[in-house]
């Protein structure tokens, strides 16, 4: 058992990644709390789903707005230096939240402004802290890192919600966003403690930010085995992953709930999501990834489907559970390929493009979302969105190389991964 879990915690040997998981987990916790509470605040000032999705658009446009520059960033300065400014903001952005909530003066465009500033944050703070992992782990165990990281996201989608709920139930929505403001204190606090001896950075990209981007999106294109899996992530998010933006439609007028059982269903998929974690952490490398994410699509979009069928809170959970093993296994099997197949100097950028494709693209789901759920109802319109997005894992499955191969990268295979 010991070695089992040596093994499959490996990564945690490294005392830079070891400060680093365990800041990004408390303050992770805290924005599952936040979004949750966010949502229920919204549907209980308006009871539109409409407004769901219009939040979820404020907050994630940002980053197809400025994600590419958000990457060229990481790419060109410290990105320690970085996270601190952009945590150390987003802590703010909370403190403001939670007063406007506590003191009873809260409105709806009050929480569409600061989703908005949120994810302008996010755009610069996502491809940093993504591209960050690897100058705190040895190259050898990139892979464990990144899962690890996403065990980390789930845990803390497992524990966030669910907290929130009950906090919601006690006490409202504000005090969940007072300690999220807290929980950034956690990052603060482990980026001062590393040890500043990283591995040698890549160089500076020369010429304007333009440039930068350019460059960057020239070296996507020119290699599918990069391009392919941020087409199949862009398809997700916008058909898929709105379900989200409506899960306070299905926990209080499908399921006939209320904050805990949104607290519940949230906690749900992040159960199915740590598992699947555990998996990806297992293996040894890269290869074979490919068809993990193509199956692993598929998997999240049929369980979707299923879901929006349910009209049982325990079957519902259920089928959210299996839905959170595909959806990081898709996600996090993505994550590692880019950063395997991706050189240093390039990596803030394409992760960037990573964070237009999962976030970037899912405002334009979100409002369609509320628009479809408005006009057909939240259970047809997230079927629509699952049935989709199975047909995606099996384009991606069958989706042959094309164009110039990719440059080798050592120990991967752009073919077997």
């Amino acid at each position: 058992m010991r070695a089992w879990l040596a093994h499959t915690f490996r990564s945690l040997s490294h005392r830079n990644y070891r400060l680093y998981w365990v800041g990004q987990g408390i303050s992770m916790t805290g924005n599952w709390m936040q979004g949750t509470a966010q949502m229920w605040l919204v549907y209980r000032l308006t009871h539109s789903s409409l407004l769901l999705g219009l939040t979820g658009f404020m907050s994630q446009i940002p980053m197809f707005l400025f994600g590419l520059l958000g990457g060229a960033t990481a790419d060109r300065y410290p990105k320690k230096r970085i996270l601190y400014l952009t945590q150390s903001l987003s802590a703010l952005q909370s403190v403001v939240l939670a007063a406007l909530v506590l003191t009873d003066t809260v409105q709806v465009w009050h929480v569409l402004v600061l989703a908005a500033v949120l994810g302008v944050l996010n755009a610069f703070d996502m491809p940093t802290r993504q591209s960050f992992v690897i100058e705190t782990v040895d190259r050898r165990v990139l892979g464990n890192a990144i899962a690890l990281n996403s065990f980390n996201v789930n845990l803390s989608r497992m524990i966030g919600p669910a907290v929130a709920g009950l906090c919601i139930a006690s006490w409202g929505e504000g005090v969940c966003f007072l300690l999220n403001a807290l929980s950034f204190a956690a990052v603060l606090a482990s980026l001062a403690r590393m040890d500043p001896t990283h591995p040698p950075r890549a160089a500076r990209p020369r010429g304007s930010p333009l440039d930068a981007i350019l460059r960057g999106l020239a070296y996507v294109r020119s290699r599918p085995a990069i391009s392919r899996p941020l087409v199949n992530v862009g398809l997700m998010s916008l058909v898929a992953f709105p379900y989200a933006v409506l899960m306070p439609v299905f926990a209080r007028d499908i399921l006939h709930g209320g904050p805990r059982a949104l607290g519940t269903l949230m906690s749900s998929i992040g159960i199915g999501a740590v598992v699947g974690a555990f998996a990806l952490a297992r293996r040894e490398s890269p290869k074979g990834l490919g068809r993990i994410v193509g199956l692993s699509t598929a998997l999240f979009g049929s369980t979707l489907v299923l879901f929006a069928l349910s009209r049982s809170l325990p079957l519902s959970m259920a089928l959210l559970a299996l839905m959170g093993y595909g959806m990081v296994s898709a996600l996090a099997g993505t994550n590692t390929l880019l950063q395997a197949l991706t050189s240093d100097d390039m990596r803030g950028r394409v992760m960037s493009l990573h964070g237009m494709m999962f976030i970037g693209v899912a405002p334009f789901g979100a409002l369609l979302a509320g628009a479809g759920a408005a006009r057909f109802g939240a259970p047809a319109t997230v079927a629509v969105g699952g049935a989709i997005c199975t047909a995606a894992g099996a384009w991606f499955l069958r989706s042959a190389p094309s164009g110039r191969r990719s440059p080798p990268v050592p120990g991967v295979n752009p073919e077997e991964a």
